[in-house]
């Protein structure tokens, strides 16, 4: 059975982001639209649907390791701080959004805390997860196979 371990990690972000925006579960806050997502930036982000890539981001982030506290997602979505002349450093993103975020994902019933620290991914969150990852895989061989079928009819012409 494949599983989320085995697809491409941008088409399944991707994918499961819009599953999130379709399905309208995770409760978006009104302050998406004005935020930057780390003290090291400069502007919010450009994307309109960037709270559900970040929400798709964490949950597979979360599938792959045991836990995860906000501390390490925060290293994972920080980059390089502009520091004007001198060097740039690494600067970890806002605490606040990966909060948001992951409290979302909880209320949905994809994630629950661990009693050791940190989020988990829930019995309900994995199979939801394998599910879109399945659904990615298929779609990803049906392109593949149109394309061969294309590459024939050319081949013919």
């Amino acid at each position: 059975m494949p599983n989320v371990r085995d697809v491409d990690a941008a088409a399944f972000i991707n994918a499961y982001a819009q599953h999130l925006k379709r399905s309208g579960k995770i409760e978006v806050p009104t302050w998406v639209d004005i935020v930057k997502t780390g003290a090291y930036k400069e502007q919010a982000p450009y994307d309109p649907d960037w709270y559900y890539v970040r929400a798709a981001a964490l949950a597979r982030h979360i599938y792959l390791r045991k836990a995860v506290g906000i501390g390490a997602l925060k290293k994972l979505h920080g980059g390089a701080s502009n520091r004007g002349f001198r060097p740039s450093h690494h600067a970890d993103a806002s605490g606040s959004v990966q909060r948001k975020v992951v409290q979302g994902l909880e209320q949905i019933g994809v994630l629950e805390k661990d009693p050791k620290g940190g989020r988990r991914i829930s019995q309900d969150g994995q199979r939801d997860l394998d599910r879109i990852a399945v659904a990615c895989l298929e779609s990803m061989r049906e392109e593949e196979d149109e394309e061969e079928e294309d590459e024939d009819e050319e081949d013919d012409e």
